[in-house]
């Protein structure tokens, strides 16, 4: 089984999977046969990735990341609720997962539909309401507010993991990092923003 990477190493190892990523260089490791059987005895995944459903953002791929090597959680606009929150405090307490990344990207449909205001009908409107306080934040600055909102709600999120006191024990330990970052559709890259 792999060995715990400490926040660093963790945020490296991803940082340079997504640059073979943008280049096509990717190694596609952990995807064998012997890594299936490894991982029948337990999980020790390098980051947990709070992440858009949207289907061009799939963390091990843009990564270049196998199986065990992410702990994903998927929901439009990567938002926060109690589930999403407690299924980080599950890897972080569970499984010493040691970086949580709240990764936003560009174009994102969900902020696009809440700056519209179209079509809520269903449980779209607890979507948005998640969603607003970004586009509140950013609404008077330059850029494209959808991009400008997706990096103000990543941040916004990455805030609030640190306020929660299972995560913030380890923060204050050295023993978690919370890292907000931005996926760019059109050129593949992932930046670090807070």
């Amino acid at each position: 089984m792999m060995k715990r990477l400490n926040s660093e190493e963790a945020l490296a190892k991803l940082m340079s999977g997504n640059k073979r990523y943008v280049i096509a260089k990717q190694v596609y490791s952990n995807l064998t046969p012997e890594r299936r059987a490894e991982l029948k005895e337990g999980q020790r995944p390098i980051a947990i990735i709070l992440g858009c459903s949207d289907s061009r953002v799939p963390p091990e791929l843009i990564f270049d990341q196998g199986l065990g090597d992410l702990f994903v959680v998927r929901v439009a606009a990567n938002i926060l609720d109690d589930v999403v929150l407690g299924s980080i405090e599950y890897a972080v307490s569970h499984l010493g997962t040691s970086l949580v990344m709240i990764l936003g990207h560009s174009k994102c449909g969900a902020i696009e539909a809440t700056a519209a205001r179209g079509g809520m009908e269903g449980h779209l409107p607890c979507l948005a309401a998640e969603i607003q306080p970004s586009l509140d934040e950013v609404k008077d600055k330059p850029g494209d507010l959808i991009n400008n909102a997706a990096k103000e709600n990543s941040k916004m999120i990455g805030q609030k993991l640190l306020s929660e006191p299972i995560l913030a024990a380890r923060v204050n330990a050295g023993k978690l990092r919370v890292v907000a970052a931005f996926y760019d559709l059109d050129t593949g890259v992932v930046e670090v923003i807070s």
